[in-house]
Parts: structure tokens; C-alpha cells; sequence
């Protein structure tokens, strides 16, 4: 079983989404020099859903970070799926209000005022969160198009393309029709997505995601595992990422130098 240290000490700026319970490829979002072949990456894994708030804002918080890291081409990004809801039906009754209303027993009015947060601090990053539209439901199929999408080096894509699909257009993402239209956009084949929804593939690389989740302890995501023993939990600022990547890379750097 692996395990895992928190990086730095700063308490989270938010709270991670919901508690719930090996990819076919490795998708990075940069990959190291060639020309240096015998440098090793430093890998980040993200636990997250494409239904959670948090994980939308941690994701452009992380990006920012990477973009400001002097070693961002020696960082490798993998993303790891996570259900807030395993149990889910393909389409809830409830909207996102009602949702919230139900599961910490508020008013409507109250879950409206809870999301005006959250949506202010997603206008700050650029983001558009529209939750008078969102449809709640599973995000199980989504997590399989991501599966897909990473055995072709687009996962990056998948994610980031399903995230603006449900918080900015009120996409609906547990709709066949609707994902293969989505895997298509960020430049997956239309008959492969229909055959990969069509059957169970890339059932197995789902669930054996959300079953290292539970042996590693994620509770809740946005969860950030550097260097496969340093993690990072909740939608974290670019300052605090940044000192995440940077302490990781000093100590890899010194474990490297000691193994000389």
C-alpha cells in the first residue's frame, strides 16, 4: 500500500468536494526533455471529478503554479479518476440547489448563497460557473471518455474540455450522445468513444483508480500526490502549488545527487 506525507502547513482555502470511495497510459501534461533522457520527471497524480467545484478551481490554481515553475518540462501530470458519488443516478431529481438543500439540510436560498462563493472565486481564475444550469447526476462515463482520452495522450484535454461542459454549459455528462460529441471536440475518434460507451472498457482503470484513492486515504478531492509521497488536498492557491512543486523538486534533486 503506498503512502503518503502532507506537503507544507497552511490551512486549505477551501474545503475539498464530498468523500467517496492504473491508468492504461500515463498522460502528462508536459513531458521531460528527450535530449536529456536519463533526467526523471517529477510526477504529480490529481484525484478528481468533473462535477466538484473545487477540483475545477484546483486544477487552474495547479496550471497557474506549473507555468511559473522553472522546471514545468520535467513535471509530468497524471489524472486519476474520483466519483463524489459512486451511487448516483445517470440524471438526479434535484438541481444543484436542491442537492445541496438535501445533503446539509439548508434552505434553497441557503445553498444559492453557499455556491456565490465558489463562484466568485472561479471568476477570478477565468472560469464561468453557471450552477442554474448544471445537471446534476453521474459522472461515471465521463470518467471512462478521460480513461480513453489518456491512452491517446489527451487527458489534459478531457478533463479541462468536461469541466467547461458542465459548470459553464450545463452539459449534461452522463448522456452517450453528449460524451461522444465531447471525446470528438478534443480530438478523439467518433467510433471509438461510441464503441468504448457501448460496452464496459475502461470500466476496470476507473474503479482501479478510486480503489488506490481509498488505499492512500483520499477523502475528498481535489487530492495532489507529488513525487508518489508528498500530496496536496483542496482547491489550493497557485502560491501554495508552486511551494509544493518547488519543495518536491529540491528534495528529488538531492536524493539524485546523494545516489551519485
Amino acid at each position: 500500500m503506498r503512502s503518503a506525507t502532507t506537503l507544507l502547513s497552511s490551512a486549505l482555502l477551501f474545503v475539498a468536494c464530498g468523500q467517496g470511495p492504473a491508468p492504461a497510459k500515463a498522460d502528462s501534461t508536459t513531458t521531460m526533455n528527450t535530449t536529456n533522457p536519463a533526467a526523471q520527471l517529477l510526477t504529480v497524480e490529481v484525484w478528481s471529478d468533473v462535477v466538484c467545484p473545487f477540483c475545477y478551481i484546483g486544477k487552474r490554481e495547479f496550471e497557474n503554479a506549473l507555468a511559473r515553475f522553472p522546471h514545468r518540462d520535467s513535471v509530468q501530470v497524471i489524472w486519476k479518476s474520483f466519483e463524489l458519488d459512486p451511487s448516483a443516478p445517470a440524471r438526479a431529481e434535484q438541481d444543484t440547489y436542491g442537492m445541496l438543500s438535501e445533503k446539509y439540510g439548508m434552505t434553497r436560498e441557503q445553498a444559492m448563497e453557499r455556491t456565490r462563493g465558489v463562484r466568485e472565486r472561479a471568476a477570478t481564475l477565468g472560469l464561468h460557473y453557471d450552477f442554474d444550469k448544471a445537471i446534476v447526476g453521474s459522472s461515471f462515463h465521463a470518467h471512462r471518455l478521460i480513461q480513453l482520452a489518456k491512452t491517446k495522450g489527451l487527458g489534459a484535454e478531457a478533463e479541462e474540455r468536461l469541466f467547461r461542459a458542465y459548470f459553464t454549459e450545463g452539459v449534461h455528462l452522463a448522456d452517450s450522445a453528449t460524451l461522444v460529441r465531447l471525446g470528438t471536440e478534443i480530438g478523439l475518434n467518433t467510433a471509438e468513444v461510441e464503441q468504448m460507451l457501448a460496452g464496459d472498457l475502461f470500466t476496470d482503470a476507473v474503479r482501479r483508480d478510486e480503489q488506490e484513492a481509498q488505499q492512500i486515504g483520499v477523502r475528498g478531492v481535489p487530492f495532489f500526490l507529488l513525487t508518489d509521497k508528498y500530496t496536496v488536498s483542496g482547491a489550493q492557491s497557485e502560491e501554495h502549488f508552486l511551494g509544493a512543486l518547488g519543495q518536491a523538486w529540491a528534495e528529488r534533486t538531492a536524493t539524485a545527487a546523494e545516489q551519485r
